[in-house]
């Protein structure tokens, strides 16, 4: 079988199964198979796969079309321009966290004139944040935390690869984190309510990580206790920054009392609310 044929005979498959984007994922798991890049599969149509590689390629094609992610398939996700490792240990890193490594880098950037700032990574995965804000911080102390040791093996092998500054630890949300030691505390954490499971992609559902998916019944139970937690562990002055999902806006803005100033929430490029941001106010 031919590039061309294989790559033909995939995006049927794909189709037939109604596998979102099939067209790049037919693409991105032959490359994967015959570990090629885009411009070789093109340049090649004529290209004879081996048994070997036709069996392979089959293999990652019925497992896509039984739902499970290409990027659990192939073991890799592109974040903030880097090539990440990921397992089902992780969730997948989204183009829309990007947004709240850009507002975490923004908060530290503009203490680093003063020191190198201290930045805990909450609920870290596979480390696509803790990475991305070691590497536009190289001065900053970067600790990325997590209940979940398989997660942690992961963000430890990313970032041995990308930030080998950033550090990870396991505990509960900021539990082994000193009072008063920290200058951003920055989170993508579950947000998607229990009861919402049934709506969601087979993807997500079935095969991602439910404690990195689901928070609880509301949707809000580790806004609810991460809140607190960062308003013991930051400096006054401190930030945190977190991911939100459109319906939790109000409900996590409502959280922040008077402890709390500048609370803002930014939207993404689709114009929907998604990083929020409040700083722990200096008590005079």
């Amino acid at each position: 079988m031919r590039i061309e044929e294989a790559f033909r005979t995939g995006l049927k498959m794909l189709e037939e199964s109604a596998v979102p984007s099939a067209r790049i994922a037919a693409e991105v798991l032959l490359m994967h198979t015959l570990a090629c890049d885009r411009a070789y599969l093109y340049a090649h149509p004529e290209r004879h796969l081996s048994e070997a590689e036709q069996a392979g390629y089959a293999c990652c094609l019925q497992q896509r079309a039984g739902g499970k992610p290409t990027q659990y398939i192939t073991g890799h996700q592109e974040f903030w321009g880097l090539d990440f490792r990921v397992t089902t240990e992780v969730l997948i890193p989204r183009p829309e966290t990007e947004h709240v490594v850009e507002r975490a880098v923004e908060l530290g950037q503009a203490m680093a004139a003063e020191r190198a700032p201290a930045i805990v990574d909450v609920g870290t995965g596979s480390g696509c944040i803790a990475v991305a804000a070691s590497r536009e911080l190289p001065r900053a102390r970067v600790l990325g935390t997590d209940i979940s040791e398989g997660a942690l093996r992961v963000a430890a092998e990313n970032a041995r690869r990308l930030a080998p500054h950033a550090r990870f630890c396991r505990c509960d949300l900021l539990a082994a984190v000193a009072g008063r030691s920290v200058d951003i505390v920055v989170s993508n954490p579950p947000y998607v309510p229990t009861t919402a499971a049934a709506g969601l992609q087979r993807e997500i559902r079935e095969h991602e990580p439910h404690q990195a998916v689901f928070a609880g019944p509301q949707g809000m139970e580790v806004y609810e206790a991460l809140v607190p937690e960062a308003a013991r562990v930051l400096r006054p002055g401190g930030w945190v920054v977190f991911e939100l999902s459109y319906n939790t806006v109000e409900r996590v803005r409502a959280l922040f009392d008077e402890r709390w100033s500048e609370v803002e929430v930014r939207p993404d490029l689709a114009g929907i609310p998604r990083v929020g941001s409040a700083q722990l106010r200096v008590m005079s």
